[in-house]
């Protein structure tokens, strides 16, 4: 007798093998039988015919770890059958911490996450952060060690180089981490913090992960240039000895994409290596990526009066001068006051015309009036040039996703699965769907160290995603980013139904989804 069985299906298992039609008897949290289970008595039987049965998506760099626990189904990424969140990204998140770091990194990361001081429930530990989601999500989540937070809690917000004890200090929270299941370090070397790390310190931090076989995943200096940003994170592979892995890759013209492609099959013979990307050309970050970094050198809680300095401010006007901006290809995606909210989904140069001040002056000013938290989104191009960076066999997925309700956020929370199984098979012939889906599954899994995740085999857990083939589709757009997928019509957690017909599951006790640990 089994629990479940899905009748009537096609069934591509996430290797990138040739589909075939079977049924799928599910037991408890696992799959237990693939074959003709029409004579095979179950509790309940759903319909799949003309479907496709795939395992559940893995989003691998995304930015829910604050809306998990505030929506425990979160169904901007459900919708689109992302089964499992791989939390902790770009080298921020809200562990680890301690009382006199954790107001900090609540409001640095305010415009990512939207997680408010009365919200926190005391976690301090990567392991007592991680545990707040078990069983009380309707998705999977892992982590990494997020090195800002560690970097932070050794030697603060400010610029300086490390010292042998703080080094020490750093190891021994990496080690903690891993021990608490996280798959690997997370760096955003643009970011706080971790801008001040060097090649020498992040080697000696990847020497611990190395030891559990753990990954570097990491966004690079790109304001250096994505190329020896890469050669950096390959550097440090290298010389720690652990696996690499570079987040949303993209380059801005065709040469680049040439070069990173070239790259990318001559690094993969040096270490083992993976990147990888949404399915949009365009992207999204807070507006404050572009102070100088001595802004922060108090902590985020201090860097409203840092603005206040008048060196700051000039530091601000120069780093725009040699960072130019296309303010009319940048949209304010997002703010959290009231006052500003009209100008959300509006470009930035409409914002610096519409108050009339010089444009260093104008986002200086905003980012005062709301606390350092804007979002934007900025076009960097037609779509057609991520597509060769999509297709490379090295290339996994990752949303990228920011939410926020009332936004107009980037499309990719709400389109990126969809779109990848969807058009960029259809339409585009990027790859074949067996391909597509292995690049949101098992790939993924592999990656990251899901045990049992990624596959549609016997014993394998039962984190599923049925779709039509022919209709799933993406509907979120710029201007309307608040738009669920078509075609995906089924999605389960270990054994348990999520989303049905679009619609959400009630869950009257624990919910499905579980805190994944990293096995490799």
């Amino acid at each position: 007798m089994y629990d479940l069985i899905l009748h009537g299906g096609t069934v591509i298992d996430g290797t990138g093998s040739d589909r075939f039609a079977a049924d799928l008897g599910i037991t408890a949290d696992r799959i237990t039988s693939i074959g003709d289970l029409a004579d095979a008595q179950a509790n309940r039987r759903i319909d799949v015919a003309g479907r496709v049965v795939a395992p559940g998506f893995i989003d691998v760099h995304n930015h829910s770890d604050g809306w998990l626990l505030k929506r425990p189904h979160f169904l901007p990424k459900t919708s689109q059958g992302f089964t499992t969140e791989v939390l902790m990204l770009d080298g921020i998140s809200y562990a680890p911490v301690r009382p006199d770091t954790v107001r900090q990194w609540l409001f640095y990361l305010r415009g990512l996450n939207a997680l408010r001081l009365e919200e926190y429930r005391g976690w301090e530990s990567i392991g007592e952060f991680l545990a707040e989601f078990d069983r009380a999500t309707a998705q999977n989540v892992a982590g990494h060690v997020p090195y800002a937070n560690v970097r932070s809690l050794a030697c603060g917000f400010g610029k300086q180089w490390v010292d042998d004890l703080q080094m020490r200090m750093i190891c021994a929270e990496v080690h903690k981490g891993m021990q608490d299941g996280a798959v690997g370090i997370s760096t955003g070397l643009d970011y706080i913090v971790q801008c001040y790390a060097t090649t020498d310190e992040l080697v000696e931090a990847c020497k611990v992960i190395a030891e559990y076989d753990g990954v570097y995943t990491t966004h690079v200096r790109y304001k250096k240039g994505i190329l020896d940003g890469i050669r950096e994170a390959v550097e440090i592979g290298k010389r720690s000895g652990c696996r690499v892995h570079i987040s949303h890759v993209k380059g801005r013209d065709e040469e680049t994409v040439e070069a990173l492609l070239k790259m990318f099959d001559e690094v993969s013979g040096e270490v083992e290596f993976s990147y990888e990307c949404y399915p949009y050309q365009p992207g999204s970050t807070m507006l404050n990526y572009l102070l100088p970094y001595e802004a922060w050198d108090d902590g985020p809680l201090g860097a409203m009066s840092r603005l206040e300095d008048s060196t700051v401010r000039a530091h601000f006007r120069q780093a725009l001068e040699a960072y130019p901006l296309n303010l009319d290809r940048m949209t304010l995606a997002w703010v959290p006051g009231k006052d500003n909210t009209e100008f959300q989904g509006r470009t930035l140069d409409h914002y610096v015309d519409a108050i009339g001040l010089p444009v260093e002056e104008a986002l200086y000013s905003l980012l005062i009036e709301e606390r350092l938290a804007p979002l934007i989104v900025f076009n960097e191009g037609e779509d057609q040039m991520i597509e060769p960076l999509l297709q490379h066999e090295l290339c996994v997925i990752g949303s990228d996703g920011i939410y926020h309700d009332g936004g107009t956020v980037h499309p990719r929370v709400y389109g990126t699965a969809p779109r990848i199984i969807g058009p960029c098979v259809r339409d585009r012939k990027l790859f074949s769907l067996e391909d597509a889906v292995a690049k949101l599954t098992a790939k993924s899994a592999d990656a990251y160290g899901l045990k049992d995740r990624g596959r549609v085999v016997e014993s394998a857990f039962a984190d599923l995603v049925v779709f039509d083939p022919e209709t799933v589709t993406d509907r979120a757009t710029y201007e309307d980013p608040h738009q669920r997928a078509e075609g995906i019509d089924l999605v389960l957690v270990n054994g348990e139904v999520i989303l049905e017909a679009g619609e959400p599951a009630t869950f009257d006790g624990p919910m499905p989804g579980r805190t994944l640990r990293y096995e490799r």
